[in-house]
């Protein structure tokens, strides 16, 4: 698979997109003065006990206090409290990790006010950001999160992915891990760490305890709410987490974090350090990459797959609606079962990247198009899951009802991502909304090939506005005539000055207007 990251680099804002095989699958919108991004560390003040919720708001800076439950707390809550403690009091012998005396592991079934107090200061770190009217979710067992492995402080634990299969990798593993893990660390080892040597994970794993060593020295005399230590940019994350050698380029169009860039894969991946590039075109980089047009044609709320098929996306307060529809797609040689297995096949694979693109977490229910056989539902369940494997947020999936509904799970972590595709109508003056012009004759097409090859017409003539006449016929190739090589059909374009700019209709060799 190759994967491509654009970065769109603005004063404001920094637009991420991740492509693999040129298909957009992941973009992100990173503000360069982003607070409370998942993984941030900060000192807090317990603001309020809930003992009801067996809970705590604490106050991070943020305007909604932040929800942090017991069973966030992590184990070895008491022994994070005193190491804050120290460390606040400017004590750097006492808060040697290597010297460290851990305090006793707290109970899974306690209650929160056997652990806090209203007034408390508290190190915790951002585990789900600020979403709609609430706060940041967050917890007291502080993790980081490198290349190949996952450092916890005051923890005794050594785990590893649970994808690995290899016994004997899997040993191999946490041999090594347990003869160079410091005292006082627990560590968990990732999917990627898979036949690395130990120079690599030891490098990985002294960068984790740096940054632990940074945060206690950041502590002293910190006065709460205050943030200790940032996350890795979005960019860098996703470098992290995905880089491998399917990973074959990284465009920028901003010389500093171009920079940056190259300086972050310089510590994880030198080998892989020729794939950063700086753009240096006239055009958007966006729009040089392709990258906009997909933008407008997967975030509204009807998509369409090339075939025909279309998937119409609700949003509601308590989950997400995705609806399937078989559009124009027909095989006259199949049965309806087939028919409708196929369309449902060729919908997961494009559901499972809208979830991915547009980041929707919560309740996600799908409706699929019936089927009968149990052979059929097994096979679109499978299908559903293996598409989703690539999804790096947890999710669960269960297998399709009788009515032909699926219902996912999915983690949510940060808002969902929602782009605004609707532009203002030229005709009415922006008193309304149309579809985004810059896929228009993407849809003139995809009728175009219904009636050619589908309703199996001999001729079509096109009937649009002037301008729009003038682009489909501009060229000796131009748009028409492609069409017409494509679908060997007589094609015509015919200006209409009395439609407005973005009408269309088809008429028959005959000059029977066609209604789709």
């Amino acid at each position: 698979m190759n994967r491509e990251l654009i970065i769109d680099s603005r004063a404001s804002e920094v637009d991420i997109v991740l492509l693999e095989d040129k298909q957009l699958v992941e973009l992100h919108k990173e503000r360069t003065n982003n607070n409370y991004a998942v993984g941030d560390v900060y000192l807090g003040r317990v603001k309020k006990i809930m003992p009801g919720l067996n809970a705590a708001f604490v106050d991070v800076g943020y305007e909604k206090d932040a929800f942090l439950h017991y069973l966030d707390l992590g184990p070895q809550i008491r022994s994070l409290n005193k190491y804050t403690k120290l460390a606040l009091n400017g004590k750097p012998a006492q808060v040697n990790m290597d010297n460290f005396r851990a305090e006793p592991d707290i109970e899974k079934t306690g209650k929160i006010t056997q652990v806090l107090a209203t007034g408390a200061q508290i190190l915790v770190q951002i585990a789900k950001e600020p979403i709609s009217t609430k706060g940041p979710r967050i917890s007291s067992e502080i993790s980081f999160a490198g290349r190949y492995l996952v450092l916890v402080p005051f923890s005794t634990r050594l785990s590893i992915s649970q994808k690995k299969r290899s016994s004997k990798e899997r040993n191999r593993l946490k041999r090594l891990i347990q003869s160079i893990k410091p005292n006082n660390y627990g560590v968990i080892i990732r999917t990627v760490a898979e036949n690395k040597k130990v120079a690599e994970l030891d490098a990985d794993l002294r960068s984790l305890v740096e940054k632990w060593e940074k945060t206690t020295q950041k502590l002293q005399n910190a006065k709460p709410p205050v943030k200790i230590i940032s996350e890795l940019d979005r960019t860098s994350a996703i470098l992290r987490d995905l880089l491998n050698e399917s990973f074959n380029s990284v465009h920028i169009n901003d010389g500093t974090l171009f920079e940056e860039t190259r300086n972050f894969i310089q510590t994880i991946a030198p080998q892989k350090i020729d794939i950063v590039k700086l753009y240096k075109g006239k055009a958007p980089i966006f729009e040089h990459f392709g990258v906009d047009k997909q933008i407008k044609g997967l975030f509204g709320k009807t998509v369409t797959i090339r075939s025909g098929v279309y998937l119409i996306i609700e949003h509601t307060e308590a989950m997400h609606v995705i609806d399937v529809n078989s559009g124009h797609r027909v095989n006259k040689e199949n049965s309806q079962e087939e028919n409708a297995l196929e369309v449902n096949l060729e919908a997961a694979a494009e559901i499972a990247r809208q979830l991915r693109l547009r980041d929707m977490g919560g309740i996600i229910v799908v409706d699929f198009i019936d089927m009968h056989d149990a052979k059929h539902r097994r096979e679109l369940y499978q299908k559903l899951k293996d598409e989703m494997a690539r999804d790096h947020a947890k999710h669960t999936i269960l297998p399709p009802s009788k009515f032909g509904l699926v219902q996912i799970t999915r983690q949510r972590v940060r808002p969902e991502m929602n782009v605004q595709v609707l532009e203002s109508c030229p005709v009415c003056e922006g008193t309304g909304k149309i579809k985004p012009s810059i896929i228009f004759t993407d849809e003139i097409e995809n009728n175009l090939k219904y009636l050619l090859q589908d309703q199996n017409e001999k001729a079509i003539t096109i009937a649009v506005h002037p301008f729009i006449h003038a682009y489909l016929t501009r060229g000796v190739f131009s748009i028409r005539r492609k069409w017409a090589w494509k679908y060997k059909k007589t094609v015509r374009v015919k200006a209409m000055a009395n439609y407005h700019m973005l009408e269309y209709k088809f008429f028959s060799l005959n000059n029977d207007e066609i209604k789709i």
